[in-house]
C-alpha cells in the first residue's frame, strides 16, 4: 500500500514545454523499472506547467527515487530546459483508492 509519496513541480523556460512534455514522457520507461516506485504519473498543468507525482510503500523507495536515473536526468537538463530549480514536495499519504487492472499497462499517450 502506498504510505509515501512525492509531488515535483516543473515550470518549463519559454520555448522549451514541447521538450519538457517529452522528458517525462521518456522517463516512463525509467519509472518502470523502479522496484520501489509504486505509481508513476506526468502531468501537465497548464502551458509551461508539469507535474510528476510517485508513491511507494516505504522511504527507501522514495529516496532510491529521489536519486535515481530520472531525477539525474532532470538535473542534468533543468538549466536547459526549467524556467527555476523544481519544486520537491515529500507527502504522507493518508488514503488511497486505486483500481489498476494491469499494472504494467502503457500510458494511452505513447
Amino acid at each position: 500500500m502506498a504510505k509515501f509519496a512525492i509531488w515535483v513541480m516543473l515550470e518549463s523556460k519559454a520555448g522549451k514545454e514541447r521538450e519538457v512534455e517529452e522528458f517525462l514522457k521518456s522517463a516512463q520507461l525509467l519509472a518502470e523499472k523502479e522496484e520501489g516506485t509504486l505509481t508513476w504519473y506526468a502531468v501537465k498543468i497548464a502551458p509551461t506547467k508539469f507535474a510528476i507525482f510517485d508513491t511507494f510503500a516505504a522511504e527507501s523507495g522514495r529516496e532510491a527515487h529521489l536519486t535515481g536515473d530520472i531525477a539525474k536526468g532532470l538535473v542534468s537538463r533543468a538549466k536547459e530546459l526549467l524556467a527555476k530549480d523544481p519544486e520537491i514536495h515529500k507527502l504522507e499519504v493518508l488514503a488511497v483508492k486505486a483500481h489498476l487492472a494491469d499494472s504494467k499497462q502503457k500510458s494511452a499517450h505513447n
